[in-house]
């Protein structure tokens, strides 16, 4: 194989890889877990990988920008964070479990069943003691979801 033949499979393979990370970055992220708000399962200082746009289901954990207190009192969603690092990067994110979707059916604390409205999320923590969430803050919109997490690293 000639010297330039070499260079040539040898950019292609470096083209190759960096599309493979770039593709990788655009639909993964890595979180720190920050407060105990979901301990036992994941303890502050814990890595996260985060599947962007994936859907979230009852039972899994989702990492969502939380509402400011003018987002809350407006019921106006924010649009949903596109894939690159500064989508990520000034936005305050919480971890926190779906308790019910869409279209699903929770008890309220009264004891009255209610169901889910559309793009919406009831959202809590495994820590109650410890965390914020739909409790306190309402229903969050699906549309402020980053991904879902798939795994501890």
């Amino acid at each position: 194989m000639s010297r330039g033949a070499v260079i040539a499979a040898a950019m292609a393979a470096s083209g190759a890889a960096g599309w493979v990370l770039w593709s990788l970055r655009r639909r993964y992220v890595a979180v720190t877990v920050r407060g105990p708000s979901m301990e036992p399962a994941f303890r502050p200082g814990d890595r996260v990988i985060v599947r962007r746009g994936a859907t979230p289901r009852r039972g899994s954990v989702v990492v969502v920008e939380q509402p400011s207190g003018e987002d809350r009192l407006r019921g106006v969603p924010s649009a949903r964070p596109g894939p690159g690092r500064a989508a990520v990067d000034g936005h305050r994110w919480v971890i926190k479990r779906v308790e019910a979707g869409p279209g699903d059916l929770r008890v309220t604390d009264s004891g009255e069943t209610e169901r889910i409205p559309p793009g919406c999320l009831y959202l809590l923590g495994d820590n109650p003691p410890f965390s914020v969430d739909s409790r306190q803050l309402g229903l969050f919109s699906a549309d402020r979801v980053l991904g879902v997490v798939r795994r501890r690293i």
